[in-house]
């Protein structure tokens, strides 16, 4: 091949090489720099465990994700467990500043123009100290958060709902409180308030043996239909945490309203979700 072919060739790899990476991730719309359409069902299951923690959520169109939290000297630090913490990898660092940076960059919202984000914080050390100190730095980041003011609610673009080790009554009497509190499937007939108790969520394999494959029996679809009937009727969103990761489990959970997908496989549930918007908006032929 002779210099001039050779050069000829290389720069139409180059060329087409740089067209490929500047296509935008799925479901980004080009002309919004906010990111892809925003998928307000989809939750990120322990997405600090990914390459990038928090963005590759966000660059799939997640409109909530979670997060596991040790308080150690002082610090609130992001793992699954005591082991794996880091002091360079804070709740700050990963988590509040770049959604603080998105939010004032999209005019109030994490995706411009999108719903209200939740971050999920999975409470992993002793309850009170560790809310205490979470107390304190979420008050940092007031104008983005969703806050309840003398049981008054004023939504913000990103909404905060506790897990784990949960301390109710201290929550509970905060006069300015940041967060809510994520209940379980014996919390269906509580009497708190939506603000204050916003998601019922709890651990599939309590409730179902159902493992995606197959059509779901019968009396356990029956069950989860009561279950969001009833989350529903007091203001409150439901998830399941370890429900099968799979296509046919997401189209039977979004059949039944169920209102948040439990995910580890982060495209795959936004392949699905985004399918099925396009479906939905299809025009009748």
């Amino acid at each position: 091949m002779s210099h001039v072919r050779r050069f000829a060739f290389w720069a139409i790899v180059g060329a087409a090489l740089a067209r490929l990476v500047a296509l935008p991730a799925h479901g980004a719309d080009p002309d919004n720099d906010a990111g892809p359409k925003p998928l307000a069902s989809a939750h990120a299951h322990n997405v600090y465990e990914h390459d990038r923690p928090l963005f590759d959520a966000l660059d799939q169109g997640f409109c909530s994700v979670e997060a596991d939290v040790f308080l150690v000297e002082g610090e609130l630090l992001v793992a699954h467990s005591i082991f794996e913490v880091r002091k360079s990898r804070t709740l700050k660092s990963l988590y509040l500043d770049p959604l603080a940076e998105r939010v004032e960059k999209n005019g109030g919202r994490v995706f411009r123009d999108g719903p209200e984000f939740t971050l999920m914080i999975d409470l992993k050390s002793q309850a009170e100290p560790t809310y205490r100190a979470l107390a304190n730095e979420l008050a940092e980041y007031a104008d983005m958060l969703t806050h309840v003011r003398d049981g008054k609610v004023e939504r913000r673009g990103v909404n905060i709902v506790l897990s784990g080790n949960r301390p109710h009554a201290l929550v509970a009497a905060e006069k300015v409180r940041y967060a809510g509190l994520d209940g379980r499937i014996g919390d269906l007939e509580s009497d708190a308030p939506a603000h204050l108790m916003p998601w019922i969520s709890d651990s599939w394999a309590n409730h179902f043996s159902w493992d995606g494959r197959g059509e779901m029996p019968a009396d356990q679809r029956a069950k989860l239909g009561e279950f969001v009937k009833r989350a529903h009727a007091r203001g409150r969103k439901l998830r399941f945490w370890g429900a099968p990761d799979r296509k046919e489990a997401w189209q039977t959970l979004t059949a039944a309203e169920v209102d948040l997908i439990n995910t580890d496989d982060l495209p795959g549930l936004a392949k699905f979700l985004g399918a099925r918007a396009t479906a939905e908006n299809k025009p009748a032929e």
